[in-house]
């Protein structure tokens, strides 16, 4: 028989418009192109907010007083050190591995070095955010120098989060500016709804699994070239076009091959990404102060010629990060990586969240299969 088991309730191709959990650590307004963490519009908070600031309002609900600010600055920077075993497990891997394949690996590996891992009391899961916060930046510069042949640094607790990382990146700490951008870019990637990675993260959490298996799922789906690998597409993109007047040419070339354009598009916002109107400026601004403007100029090009290509579709926060990541010195391949360290903090307000109030993740399917299929020996199949 081919008769089919349909059920009356409709599948949404990738979950569209569905609703899969409640949340109050972040809003998305797509129609408006506007962006909200626990409330506060994320222009706000680009302007006057810290990352640090940020985490913790993602992880407790309100902004911090002056001295919770300092407490809890003061514990993200006495965790960012990891064990020298987990150093040695990094020479180890091949030096081809990507640094968000490293990044994968070593998230999941932490949990082993944690004597409570497996410990999802509210009090443990905060601990154990704040480590996977700390450390993340940490294993990402330490594989950079590892694959370069260079000395693995120890982190500064006299630095900031993001200056921190371009830290123990480059070997020397970073001019204001340089922090303060990377501080701004890591703010605006915090957090953004239920996406694919965030998704991730709640289902595995719903099992009871810890924090660490749960960094471990986001990563891995983060790592897709459809979510947080866009953005090295975006520079790649800008890298084979090389100049602005190659851009008309270029992308028209693309579009009549069907050829998808990085950085445009999004599945919720119906104006343009929040997110990527701010990094335009600071894109600009940065090109200008390091004196290598090539790469924004010709971004605005392909943002123009989209624009009259495909009026209808908007640039996202990956178009934008691209060249801003470039011209700070930051590898292609480190951009996703880069976005992990920063989406850490809200992958782990979801899993704190999850868990006040945890269902574990069960969601129907719609089978279209065939029914009553009689079954047919070995020796009587043609």
């Amino acid at each position: 028989m081919t008769n089919q088991a349909v059920d009356a309730t409709p599948a949404e191709k990738g979950l569209e418009g569905i609703i899969a959990a409640k949340t109050s650590i972040s809003y998305i307004d797509g129609q408006n192109g506007r962006l909200f963490y626990q409330g506060i519009e994320i222009n706000q908070l680009a302007e006057h907010s810290t990352f640090e600031e940020t985490v913790y309002l993602l992880w407790h609900g309100q902004l911090p007083t002056q001295a919770e600010l300092e407490e809890f600055d003061r514990q993200l920077k006495s965790r960012r050190s990891v064990p020298d075993e987990l150093v040695e497990l990094l020479r180890l891997l091949p030096k081809d591995a990507t640094p968000i394949e490293v990044l994968r690996t070593a998230t999941s590996a932490m949990s082993a070095f944690a004597d409570d891992s497996d410990n999802t009391s509210q009090e443990a899961l905060v601990q154990h955010a704040s480590s996977l916060t700390a450390v993340m930046p940490t294993i990402i510069a330490a594989w950079q120098r590892i694959r370069q042949g260079q000395e693995v640094l120890q982190p500064r607790e006299d630095l900031s989060h993001a200056a921190n990382f371009l830290y123990m990146l480059n070997g020397e700490p970073p001019n204001e500016r340089a922090a303060r951008v990377l501080d701004i870019v890591l703010i605006l990637h915090a957090d953004h709804g239920l996406n694919a990675s965030t998704f991730s993260a709640r289902v595995t959490a719903s099992t009871l699994s810890d924090m660490f298996s749960a960094m471990t799922s986001a990563i891995g789906t983060l790592k897709g070239p459809l979510h947080g690998g866009a953005n090295e597409q975006v520079m790649r993109m800008l890298q084979d076009i090389k100049s602005p007047e190659r851009v008309t040419e270029w992308l028209d070339s693309a579009l009549g091959q069907k050829k998808k354009i990085s950085g445009f598009g999004h599945r919720v916002y119906r104006a343009d990404d929040p997110r990527a109107l701010i990094l335009r400026k600071i894109a600009q601004d940065v090109g200008e102060a390091n004196g290598d403007p090539l790469w924004f100029t010709i971004s605005e090009q392909i943002e123009q010629r989209m624009g009259e290509l495909k009026p209808n579709l908007p640039i996202n926060v990956d178009f934008y990060s691209a060249s801003t990541y470039h011209v700070l010195g930051i590898p292609v391949d480190m951009f996703t990586p880069i976005f992990a360290i920063s989406r850490v903090a809200g992958w782990t307000a979801h899993v704190i969240e999850q868990l006040a109030n945890n269902r574990i993740m069960r969601p129907a399917s719609l089978y279209t299969g065939p029914m009553d299929v009689t079954y047919v020996p070995i020796e009587e199949r043609a």
